[in-house]
């Protein structure tokens, strides 16, 4: 799993012990939801590994808004192994040391960073769809359409025809999808 959600009154073990030992394991987001509010109970939990911690009772939009904060957190922190590293597709290379996207005509551009942040997230993910809220920013609401902005600042640099786009297509009503194959190097 990439995220537990784990209530502190577990019948069979304590919720902090299970915290613990998911801890270990870096690779998984931890969230308690708990009735216990006191304060100590939320900075040992936290203390202990959990990634956030959520008293009861709670409204469920902050829960689902949490579980994706964590889950795009997961998702950045499991590319550093292509870190520092170039990423070909098509005619295009992105070197991520310098957020340089080239093709071979020369042409360059320097990315900016919430374009840097969308083009990683495609380019980790090829020929998947991607949600809207996968490509969103942690500061982003469900219904910010900065998305499409950003997203149509990045075609303009890599599209032949942006308004035609063949690289990254939007897929109505689910998200956008990469559509080249992606070597890493």
């Amino acid at each position: 799993p990439s995220l537990c959600i784990i209530d502190l009154g577990l019948p069979d073990m304590d919720g902090l012990s299970l915290v613990k030992q998911l801890f270990d394991d870096k690779k998984i987001g931890v969230i308690i939801l708990s009735g216990r509010n006191s304060l100590p109970d939320k900075v040992l939990g936290l203390e202990l590994g959990a990634d956030d911690y959520i008293g009861k009772p709670f409204d469920p939009r902050e829960l689902v808004a949490r579980v994706k904060s964590i889950i795009r957190r997961i998702v950045v922190n499991e590319l550093p192994a292509k870190t520092l590293h170039t990423a070909s597709f098509g005619d295009w290379t992105f070197a991520q040391s310098t957020l340089t996207l080239a093709n071979n005509k020369g042409d360059s551009f320097m990315l900016s960073a919430a374009e840097t942040e969308i083009l990683m997230v495609l380019l980790n993910a090829p020929r998947q769809i991607l949600s809207r809220e996968r490509l969103l920013s942690e500061d982003a609401t469900s219904f910010d359409r900065s998305i499409d902005v950003r997203m149509s600042r990045l075609r303009k640099k890599i599209e032949q025809d942006h308004k035609n786009p063949k690289i990254i297509k939007t897929v109505y009503g689910a998200g956008y999808i990469f559509t080249l194959e992606v070597t890493w190097q």
